[in-house]
């Protein structure tokens, strides 16, 4: 029986801070600060009240984190989608590239400065280069941001964790040696790591497709698992290839984040639940390994809050203004995109590998890295929305729309497609009979702000409509009638 008491104990105890994490939200969105920010400190806060919270070793902390990472990453590739990705996918692999390993080169730099050691400078500023999906999905996931910057920023986020760690993997595996064999070690590592990586993610990902979409299950509750049962398991092949894990579900994810498969919809918000909960669980537990009175012995104050202030204004903006130089983005979108890299739990997961590496000043590495998360989760996060107005950048807060209608069908509906009026496309402020959709289309539902709206011949669509339209397969040529409501 005392043992039965000590697990509700700590089941009780476990509930309550999840409920708290839950309920800190509505806090985040009363002080515009991202709910990250409070799992974190809070955490950190309270290991240092109860010491004893600290027990958990760092290498359990770094696999939990890394099975919350893989969850995140999934679900952030299905809400980015390949539709969206597309036209931006060469940019996203360019800044999510070169910006992670420019980045990490002048955050060195900036280390060295500081009075750290050539290879401690260089895997802080490692560690320091990389945007958090964590951090990018929850606080633009659920802002509409039009124009270029929300694919933008969202993939580079999915894109440049793999890079990161990658890049990270290879400095503390190479070996002794010449500057140019170590250099060699740690391109051969990262090279293996993203090939193999993409390479499982793109094949995972089709196989995944056809799985959601021809192999049917004999309960609703089966087809969310399955998903993330296959996600960890393109994680694992890819790992145990000696691929990027990270890279393989994000990519898995972008692919099938646009197809129609058999309760999608459940899908989709079985992830996205999760994710919110593997948020919390990570930066909880990074946070529970900080001890915050270490911060003054290892001179961590200063040095931490520096390299945060350098990263935010000066190496990220310097090396995106370049990157993105070759865009065509209008300079405000170009003042966001470099403003908005915020950081997070990865690296403070790759400044735990430093740590467990036993590398020089991997104390004072891991407490610097914290810091600089931290100002960058409550500053830069917070001024998100600011910036954003200052930059002209259309960005709003998504309205919840809690109820919904919804039918079920047996079979898959090859007549019906959702679409959502773009603005300046030929259906943004046109009366419904007006459009010229031909005699075997119908709009049969309007949606505007969360609202029905009656779809009579004289309702007039606007942009952000989300319009249900039917049609018949065999007479209508669904690309034309599709660009009457988005443009493309």
């Amino acid at each position: 029986m005392k043992d039965l008491e000590s697990l509700a104990t700590a089941v009780t105890v476990v509930a309550f801070v999840g409920l708290a994490a839950v309920l800190s939200n509505r806090l985040s969105r009363f002080l515009h600060v991202p709910a990250a920010a409070f799992f974190l400190v809070a955490a950190a806060v309270t290991s240092d009240l109860a010491p004893t919270l600290r027990e958990l070793s760092i290498g359990t902390v770094q696999e939990v984190v890394s099975l919350a990472l893989v969850v995140v990453l999934f679900n952030g590739g299905m809400d980015l989608g390949w539709q969206r990705l597309r036209p931006n996918a060469g940019a996203v692999a360019w800044i999510g590239t070169l910006g992670t390993f420019a980045t990490a080169a002048v955050m060195s730099a900036a280390a060295r400065l500081l009075g750290f050691d050539w290879t401690s400078a260089v895997l802080l500023g490692t560690a320091l280069a990389p945007t958090d999906p964590a951090v990018v999905f929850s606080v633009l996931g659920r802002r509409e941001i039009r124009g270029r910057a929300g694919p933008l920023l969202l993939g580079e986020s999915g894109a440049n964790d793999p890079v990161g760690i990658a890049l990270m993997a290879g400095l503390l595996g190479a070996a002794g040696g010449s500057s140019a064999a170590r250099a060699g070690q740690v391109a051969a590592v990262f090279a293996e790591q993203m090939a193999v990586g993409a390479a499982v993610g793109v094949l995972g990902g089709q196989a995944l497709k056809a799985f959601m979409r021809r192999v049917p299950l004999p309960s609703e509750g089966l087809y969310p698992l399955r998903t993330l049962a296959s996600a960890f398991a393109l994680y694992g092949l890819a790992t145990m290839a000696h691929g990027s894990g990270f890279l393989a579900v994000f990519v898995a994810g972008v692919l099938v984040g646009d197809i129609r498969a058999p309760y999608k919809a459940e899908i989709e918000r079985f992830h996205a639940a999760l994710a919110s909960l593997a948020e919390i669980v990570a930066f909880i537990m990074l946070g529970l390994t900080v001890p915050l009175w270490t911060f003054a012995p290892q001179r961590a104050w200063g040095t931490g809050i520096a390299l945060a202030v350098v990263l935010a204004l000066v190496a990220r903006p310097a090396v995106m203004g370049l990157l993105l130089w070759p865009l065509r983005l209008r300079r405000g979108e170009r003042v966001f995109i470099a403003f908005a890299g915020l950081k997070g739990a990865v690296p403070i997961l790759l400044g735990s590998f430093v740590l467990s590496a036993h590398q020089r000043h991997g104390d004072r590495i891991y407490d610097v890295v914290f810091l600089a998360v931290a100002f960058s989760v409550a500053v830069q996060g917070s001024l998100l929305p600011l910036v954003a107005r200052w930059c002209h950048v259309p960005m709003r807060a998504g309205e919840l729309q809690p109820w919904a209608l919804g039918i079920r069908l047996r079979n898959r509906p090859e007549g019906v497609r959702r679409v959502t009026v773009s603005p300046g496309a030929p259906a943004d402020g046109s009366a419904i009979g007006d459009l010229d959709v031909g005699e075997h289309v119908w709009v049969s539902l309007v949606i505007r702000e969360g609202a029905l709206v009656s779809a009579r011949f004289t309702a007039r669509l606007h942009a952000g409509d989300d319009v249900l339209i039917m049609f018949d397969p065999e007479e209508t040529d669904l690309d034309d009638v599709v660009r009457l409501f988005t443009g493309r």
